[in-house]
């Protein structure tokens, strides 16, 4: 029997990381355009680099640290550049009125608290929960600790209680679901 080429292997493997690694590279960035400048490139970094994958180890790993080490080398060009244009799609998407179902609510509610907390917890949370990585597998690409995976993951969960429980730091009172549902009804 044949082994299959290595280059085969890896086209298999990234095809099946593809839709995390897309997830992931939205969550970095933020953008839905510049994550997919992120994963377009980061996807031709992989294979590139294909010889330096070790079989047996986690390509998933070793594909999200690629990426995320291709998203601190673009925005920190993006800081050196500092240019600022504005986004008109982003404009839409703040007038656009949202569906008053209380399902979506949570959800819209969710995912904003999500973008409030902290890049580290933020991608700790994505790597953990949303990927599937193990501790070990995201301190190997965050470069970091497994204690300091699992402090993160503490944290950007309690965070993430605390809003959605409606707990503001700001003093102010945040409105209720029914209150959001009777403004969006009006």
């Amino acid at each position: 029997m044949t082994a299959i080429p290595m280059t085969d292997s890896i086209h298999g493997l990234l095809m099946e990381t593809l839709p995390s690694l897309k997830a992931f590279s939205v969550m970095l960035t933020r953008d839905r355009h510049w994550a997919e400048d992120l994963t377009q490139e980061t996807v031709l970094r992989v294979l590139a680099k294909a010889e330096q994958f070790q079989p047996g180890t986690n390509f998933k790993a070793w594909v999200f640290t690629i990426m995320r080490n291709q998203h601190i080398d673009q925005a920190r060009r993006r800081r050196r550049e500092a240019t600022t244009f504005g986004d008109s799609e982003a404009i839409e998407n703040l007038m656009a009125v949202k569906a008053p179902q209380e399902d979506k609510l949570v959800l819209d509610e969710l995912l904003q608290a999500i973008t409030r907390l902290n890049q580290a917890q933020r991608e700790v949370l994505v790597l953990v929960v949303g990927n599937g990585l193990s501790y070990e597998e995201a301190a190997k690409v965050c470069s970091c600790p497994i204690g300091t995976i699992r402090s993160r993951l503490a944290r950007a969960r309690q965070e993430l209680e605390r809003m959605m429980l409606g707990e503001a730091t700001t003093g102010q009172r945040p409105a209720s679901r029914s209150e959001r549902l009777a403004e969006l009804r009006h």
